[in-house]
């Protein structure tokens, strides 16, 4: 499974040009770790003020594609594949799949205060998804 390598590059590419983007506008060191994508919810709220519910296909895609390859940073084994009826997402070794750009688009739309948070489904994914079991912030198992 998987997608082409064409596919791949542009989604790390936009990858790239967010981190890039984001860097400037943070004025921080910037990357695919929790920090960063806290950031990037921080923005997207920002970002609803100015879009006034309207959601902006360029700006889902370049953000879908960081959340995307930040989980894919913190679980090696996860790759880019296609779920025909859902979309473009991030699968897990155990087969397990997230949709990170339907993510940023609910964050757009709804906000935090309806509990649509890009840093709350970054943290279910690589600690609850990827692994099939709920840890705990330190990483031990939760009760």
């Amino acid at each position: 499974m998987g997608i082409d390598a064409e596919r791949q590059q542009m989604i790390r590419s936009n990858a790239a040009f967010a981190i890039e983007e984001m860097g400037e506008l943070a004025g921080v060191a910037f990357g695919f770790n929790e920090g960063s994508v806290a950031w990037v919810e921080g923005f997207i709220e920002r970002q609803r003020e100015v879009l006034q519910g309207d959601t902006s296909e360029g700006l889902v895609n370049v953000l879908g594609c960081y959340l995307g390859e930040a989980i894919i940073a913190a679980v090696p084994d996860a790759t880019w594949d296609e779920e025909p009826q859902i979309g473009l997402g991030v699968r897990f070794a155990n087969g397990d799949m997230v949709f990170p750009f339907a993510k940023v688009t609910k964050q757009l739309r709804e906000g935090l205060a309806t509990g649509e948070s890009v840093l709350s489904f970054y943290n279910v994914s690589i600690g609850y998804v990827a692994t099939g079991q709920l840890g705990s912030a330190d990483g031990s198992e939760a009760p």
